[in-house]
């Protein structure tokens, strides 16, 4: 299970508007946590698991770490193909770049997704399975 987890960005309001548009597409919400950053999750009503987002850099990082330097890919649900393509839309529309257009991936089954790089190169999914995904 995913308590949260965390990713540095290099300009917070560039962050901010690429994970507002990609939060509206998917159902979710951002929330101030500091000057220097921000969570990205369901809602305030459901805090856990979220996303931190931000420009300090973390105490834990080795040196010579830095912002995109070890690309971080995370898959967000979806509810349909329709918000899949949503996010993928809202993605390249906030600055995000494409790394897979919306659509079934071969081996995955019942498998509908879309792959977008954040404006610092993280590479972020949305994606559907089951019978939604047909």
């Amino acid at each position: 299970m995913l308590d949260h987890t965390g990713i540095v960005v290099t300009d917070l309001t560039k962050a901010r508007r690429f994970y507002d548009a990609i939060a509206e597409a998917l159902g979710l919400a951002t929330k101030t946590n500091s000057e220097q950053s921000f969570l990205f999750g369901r809602s305030a009503e459901e805090p856990i698991p979220y996303l931190w987002i931000g420009t300090l850099r973390p105490s834990y990082w080795v040196e010579g770490s830095r912002a995109g330097l070890n690309q971080m890919h995370i898959a967000f649900i979806a509810d349909s193909k329709q918000m899949v393509d949503a996010f993928y839309d809202a993605a390249l529309k906030a600055g995000g770049r494409d790394n897979g257009p919306p659509g079934p991936r071969e081996g995955a089954g019942d498998y509908y997704g879309a792959f977008v790089l954040d404006p610092d190169g993280n590479n972020l999914e949305a994606c559907v399975r089951g019978p939604a995904a047909r």
